[in-house]
């Protein structure tokens, strides 16, 4: 009888964001914190003090940016999947940074009540993109976790209203084809929108967008200038803004 193949282990490759400021160690293979990541870390807002969770943190990409950029805020990360959790924790302290972040293993569809944890000021999240399988084209395996959301986006706006106290804040970045889904799941209980459209170029149509809101705010929608990530001439890759929100030298400011 033969011995039973076994496909190896590709080690995590080690990359910087932040123009170097953080080291993040991540799958070399599935999912991993890119362009998405580094916006949502860019629109956090926490002040001095303030505690903010981001559901499905994975490796820690946009959790580590963010505190890096609010140095006086305390993060803590949730994630289900065993070796994301690992990394997340490693990367933590590989930053030197377990004094401000944590990451703690848990999993959206249960609830934020399942942690047993007192709310948080803020709170941030990068949902998977799809919640039916049949609109999404056989991902890798080890990409369906991240790109799957088990329970629909539901459980995860159903999360983050809990995980907020009353005038805590939400940031989210999605699909901008599910804006009317974030918009109608966060409306249950949180208001005062702010949108702001991620597009490609200027002249495209956006494909993400980031949202904002506040748990029972009344104020109304507000609609901001979008991010243009790239232009149409040049060689640069990205526009000035984008690139400098990227380094970290700018915020995605809410007005």
């Amino acid at each position: 009888m033969s011995e039973p193949s076994h496909v190896p282990v590709e080690p995590p490759t080690e990359n910087r964001l932040l123009g170097g400021r953080i080291v993040l160690r991540q799958p070399a293979r599935g999912y991993r914190a890119g362009l998405d990541a580094a916006l949502l870390a860019a629109a956090c807002d926490s002040g001095p003090g303030e505690r903010v969770i981001e559901a499905g943190c994975g490796a820690g990409g946009a959790l580590l940016a963010a505190a890096a950029r609010r140095r006086d805020a305390v993060f803590t990360g949730v994630e289900r999947d065993a070796d994301a959790l690992a990394l997340a924790q490693g990367n933590v302290a590989l930053n030197g940074m377990t004094a401000q972040v944590s990451v703690l293993s848990g999993d959206v569809t249960a609830g934020f009540r399942a942690l047993d944890l007192p709310p948080f000021d803020a709170a941030l999240a990068n949902p998977p993109f799809f919640d039916d399988p049949r609109a999404l084209r056989a991902p890798a395996p080890e990409k369906t976790g991240a790109w799957m959301a088990d329970g629909g986006l539901a459980a995860w706006t159903g999360f983050l209203l809990k995980a907020v106290r009353e005038g805590g804040s939400i940031t989210l970045i999605h699909r901008a084809d599910r804006l009317g889904d974030l918009l109608s799941g966060l409306g249950v209980s949180a208001g005062s929108f702010q949108i702001r459209a991620i597009q490609p170029f200027a002249d495209a149509p956006a494909k993400r967008v980031l949202v904002r809101a506040i748990k029972t705010g009344k104020t109304p929608l507000r609609l901001l200038p979008p991010l243009i990530l790239h232009g149409r001439e040049g060689t640069e890759k990205h526009t000035p803004e984008a690139e400098a929100i990227l380094r970290g030298e700018a915020d995605l400011a809410w007005l």
